[in-house]
């Protein structure tokens, strides 16, 4: 038997394909025979005569099969595969705003936790300045913090900060707010960020943004639906769409939403299941979840929506805990509320999949205490 080992065939040239004026006859046991055959079809019918390795799209049952010895075999994708990270999400979880009650301190400190695998936070770095009541959104690659309460010198703050989430460090200065202010809400879609409302002499309508790509100064964008509005963590949104939960002083659960694209004031979406203020907000592609109030009771309710259907909110379920002003973040699947527990640590996280509506399951630990509205966003982690 002879063996003939070819890795190329050109013409004579050594330009290009060789030119056979008869086509070569080749056994029907020889390994060539099975070359240049794949085939694809899509139909509902299994394909005639397929030969080895040709692909059907069988459209009458949503399948992938390849045919392979005389057979037609499905190939089994694997859905239970994590979606990949949304433009303003990641699997890095990243929390700021420090501050220990029991000697009135606060911190410049931010912190770290992988979204996927419970486990405790760890030090990340630095802000520029030692906020409380600052909030943080921002894109996969890099993360904004603004505005806040200076306790050191009881000033309000117009400061943004930036840090890339994959890179542990300290945060470098981005640029200023149009009005400097605390407890706002920040939504982000990957592109822009939007800074909503807050308190500097009193509440604010004031909704600024900021092109997350390009350090600079704030723009005005519109306002919200009123003036009383005071600042939350409930605000998240999608990629087109952002919402904000107003928060009015704890006796409204007014919605409203933006649209990332059209700078203009905001629209009413619906109403959350109960009032309150400080509700903390993160979503999906698809779903805003809000967590804990601000309330009579300080409640540890979650309710749910679909961005992009106005209308009230459903009951999700239940945080483990009381909370009354948390932060929240999330990937692409899971949401994480954190901090400023009223029963039980205020050390604490909770997790949940958005798209499952249930009660909440205990995550891990902070590994500092985070009162009074801590912030948190998420990115890629590399």
């Amino acid at each position: 038997m002879t063996e003939l080992k070819v890795d190329n065939i050109t013409n004579l040239a050594g330009s290009g394909k060789p030119n056979l004026p008869v086509a070569p006859t080749v056994g029907s046991n020889a390994a060539i025979s099975t070359l240049n055959t794949h085939s694809y079809t899509s139909s509902g019918t299994e394909p005639s005569s397929p030969k080895n390795g040709a692909l059907w799209w069988d459209s009458a049952n949503d399948k992938v099969k390849v045919y392979i010895d005389s057979k037609w075999k499905t190939i089994s994708l694997n859905a239970s595969s994590a979606p990949a990270d949304n433009a303003w999400s990641g699997d890095r979880g990243v929390v700021s705003g420090r501050y220990d009650a029991s000697n009135a301190a606060a911190s410049n400190e931010i912190q770290r936790f992988d979204i996927t695998t419970q486990g405790n936070s760890v030090d990340f770095g630095d802000l520029t300045t030692q906020p409380i009541y600052q909030l943080m959104a921002g894109s996969s690659a890099r993360t904004l913090s603004g505005g806040g309460y200076n306790l050191a010198n009881n000033t309000r703050s117009n400061v943004i900060d930036y840090f890339s989430p994959a890179t542990p460090g300290n945060a470098q200065d981005f640029g200023d707010l149009t009005v400097a202010r605390n407890m706002k809400g920040a939504h982000s879609n990957g592109t822009r960020c939007l800074w909503c409302g807050g308190m500097d002499s009193g509440f604010l309508n004031t909704v600024d943004y900021s092109t997350i790509a390009n350090t600079g100064n704030a723009t005005d964008f519109g306002d919200l639906s009123s003036a009383a509005a005071r600042g939350t963590q409930g605000s998240t949104g999608d990629a087109t769409r952002a919402v904000h939960a107003l928060s009015l002083e704890g006796n409204d659960a007014t919605v409203d939403y933006f649209t990332y694209a059209s700078a203009g004031n905001a629209t009413d979406f619906g109403d959350l299941t109960r009032n309150g203020a400080n509700v903390g907000g993160c979503a999906d592609a698809t779903r805003a979840v809000f967590s804990g109030a601000a309330n009579a009771t300080n409640d540890e309710v979650i309710d749910y929506l679909t961005v992009q259907s106005t209308g009230n909110a459903t009951d999700f379920g239940d945080l483990n805990t009381h909370a009354a002003t948390p932060g929240a973040c999330a990937n692409a699947t899971r949401g994480i509320t954190l901090g400023n527990a009223t029963s039980g640590s205020k050390n604490n996280m909770d997790y949940y999949t958005i798209q499952t509506a249930a009660n909440a399951a205990d995550f891990a630990d902070l590994v500092n205490t985070l009162e009074l509205q801590p912030a948190a966003a998420s990115g890629a982690a590399s």
